[in-house]
């Protein structure tokens, strides 16, 4: 029989500031309460689990651990029970009674800094348990320790204002019993479906089953319905499983689950690392992109577990942007957590994790890659564009990035066929001419601008085979890109090309002589459109065509500039210079014009040509069409 030892403790003055903090500033979801009392019941099973290997007493002849969770509207109360170690008088003063014991200026203290300590404070200050006044106006904890009599049970109740009370009881079943009685407005969580759509999305995989009860019809001839507890979560992660004991319809089931996709992923990714760190991931590509991918601020990011105790959806710290279409989970117990395990704390750990998930995400692209290239031609056309994101905010991996790469060419594509995205930089790198020295590359806004481009006449008369980029990315991704196999990249609109490597001797004389003796012709178009071109120069790039538009060699492209002015970004004047063919025959004729009047107009129609050739807008368009109907109607005298 035991002796009733009831006693009341005051919590320090600081306690009621502290649990006002708790329940209103450290949780931003009232919910998030169960999944603490939860977990905290999954750890005293674990516990027991451990301590029972050494002392197989400690079961007391039931080995099934569980917990239980039962609710009573008409009283709104919700009841957590465990029947894992449980705890002594001691334990409960220890532990929640840390917060009076260890001093609340110390805990304040630390929350308030970023100190590393304070990725503990949960388990040193109990502080999970006591979101429970997040929702409850008072609570009751009834407990005892395996091993004890049934006498050395403890009760413990407070409403968080400032003291609890210590009672001893008799307890038969070890373990430990949180009866929550709820505020008047959350009267919601004493609901079965509540509770279970909770239990559902924060604790579906902790591997200690979870009860509630179910109503079902009786046996009896009154046929009253009579409550039976049923198992509401899965009760083992998938991830923790071994691989080989996994289905691949599993592993897309569980896809479907965290992602919310009805699709099928196009691959998986599931491996255990065990070392410094120690921690389990399981990542899919989609099959389909997400409405939302090019919102850089939309939600993002793995769901993130912690001994397979929910924490967060969107852990969008372990996976660079350019990767923000994989989906999937990261289960550790490394991590820095604040007190509410809502925030992750940046330190070493999650840097660690990070480049080795990026690398298993690139790893896992590259296999598809090799292995399968009608599937990875199908990621390609739903991520390759973000993809390309990847050189500029990932230079470690740049290479393996690179590697990814697709891309249509002069060599894979025709006119009229639209664009075939299946030339890598290796293919293009393997097929280079013996003396060529540079991977040359054209962009635009569609695939017959790019591939009717003037600028490509010199490169397909010699065989020269050039990428065609078609996507806003391109641009900026190739001036991250930098180089490939020492192979430097080189757009063919951009400067003065020196194709030296590419000709020969007798070639580069020719064109040395051909400026030469075009000189006067320059200037005079020069001087005709003095003010909307910096510069105009005689080419060897072009063969069919009159005359092309080149910008600087580190100058923005006309694709690029557009892009930006959508975006309302102020652009810098641009210093296009105007290059001609003197074989053309129009250039011809206008070198042998000698009215001026005419020559101007002749001039500003091929450099209106010559913007059109590229895909550009006229800056006077009606001007344009002016000076080209006046040509016309002389034309036709």
């Amino acid at each position: 029989m035991t002796t009733n030892q009831k006693e009341t403790m005051g919590f320090k003055t600081e306690v009621k500031q502290l649990l006002h903090l708790m329940i209103h500033s450290l949780y931003s979801n009232k919910e998030i309460f169960l999944r603490e009392l939860v977990s905290n019941a999954s750890d005293a099973c674990d516990k027991l689990r451990f301590e029972a290997v050494s002392n197989g007493d400690l079961y007391e002849g039931d080995g099934e651990l569980a917990i239980h969770i039962d609710f009573d509207a008409e009283k709104k109360t919700v009841i957590i029970e465990d029947n894992g170690i449980g705890m002594s008088r001691d334990d409960v003063v220890n532990h929640l009674g840390t917060i009076a014991k260890s001093g609340t200026s110390e805990f304040l203290g630390k929350l308030s800094g970023d100190e590393k300590q304070d990725s503990q404070l949960i388990g040193q200050f109990g502080v999970g348990f006591y979101a429970s006044f997040i929702v409850a106006k008072d609570v009751v904890v009834e407990t005892r320790r395996a091993g004890l009599a049934a006498d050395q049970a403890v009760r413990w109740q407070s409403q968080g204002e400032g003291e609890f009370s210590l009672e001893d009881i008799e307890k038969a079943e070890r373990g430990t019993r949180i009866t929550l009685h709820l505020k008047d407005e959350e009267a919601e969580f004493a609901d079965s479906l509540r509770l279970r759509t909770l239990i559902k999305k924060y604790s579906d995989h902790i591997a200690i089953p979870i009860f509630l009860p179910q109503e079902v019809s009786s046996d009896d001839a009154d046929g009253e319905k009579k409550q039976i507890p049923e198992a509401v979560n899965d009760a083992q992660a998938l991830w923790t499983k071994n691989k080989s004991d996994i289905s691949d319809e599993e592993y897309k089931e569980f896809y479907k689950h965290v992602s919310h996709d009805w699709q099928e992923p196009l691959s998986w990714s599931h491996n255990k690392v065990e070392g410094k760190l120690d921690y389990t991931s399981l990542l899919y590509i989609p099959s389909q992109a997400p409405m939302d991918l090019w919102n850089r601020d939309a939600a993002r990011g793995l769901k993130l577990y912690t001994q397979r105790v929910y924490i967060m959806d969107e852990a969008e710290q372990f996976l660079p942007l350019y990767l923000r279409f994989v989906k999937g989970i990261l289960d550790s117990n490394d991590l820095s957590l604040n007190v509410s395990r809502e925030i992750l704390q940046q330190d070493k750990n999650v840097d660690s994790i990070r480049s080795a998930l990026t690398k298993r995400v690139l790893d896992m692209l590259t296999k598809m890659a090799k292995k399968d290239e009608e599937k990875y031609a199908k990621f390609w056309a739903q991520f390759g564009e973000v993809l390309k994101e990847g050189p500029a905010e990932d230079f470690a991996n740049k290479e393996k990035i690179a590697n990814l790469f697709r891309f249509a060419s002069t060599n894979n594509s025709a006119q009229g066929e639209g664009s075939s995205d299946s030339v890598t930089l290796a293919d293009y790198v393997s097929r280079m001419k013996e003396d060529q020295k540079k991977i040359y590359y054209v962009t635009g806004e569609t695939y017959d601008a790019v591939f009717n481009s003037p600028h490509l006449e010199f490169f397909k008369k010699n065989n020269i085979e050039v990428l065609l980029l078609t996507q806003r990315v391109d641009e900026w991704m190739m001036s991250h890109l930098g180089n490939f196999d020492e192979k430097s990249f080189q757009d063919i609109t951009k400067g003065e090309l020196d194709l030296d490597e590419l000709t020969g001797e007798e070639e580069k004389a020719a064109a040395e002589t051909l400026a030469e003796d075009n000189k006067s012709l320059v200037e005079r178009i020069a001087a005709a459109l003095e003010g909307e071109v910096s510069k105009v120069r005689v080419t060897a790039r072009l063969t069919d065509s009159p005359a092309c538009l080149v910008v600087g060699q580190n100058d923005m492209n006309d694709n690029l500039r557009q892009m930006l002015a959508a975006a309302g970004q102020e652009i810098p004047a641009a210093e296009s210079t105007l290059e001609v063919n003197p074989n053309h025959p129009l250039i011809e004729t206008m070198d042998k014009e000698q009215d001026e009047s005419r020559f101007n107009d002749l001039a500003h129609v091929i450099y209106g040509q010559a913007q059109l050739a590229q895909g550009s807008q006229l800056q006077k368009p009606a001007e344009y069409v002016n000076k080209l109907n006046k040509l016309l109607h002389d034309l036709m005298k």
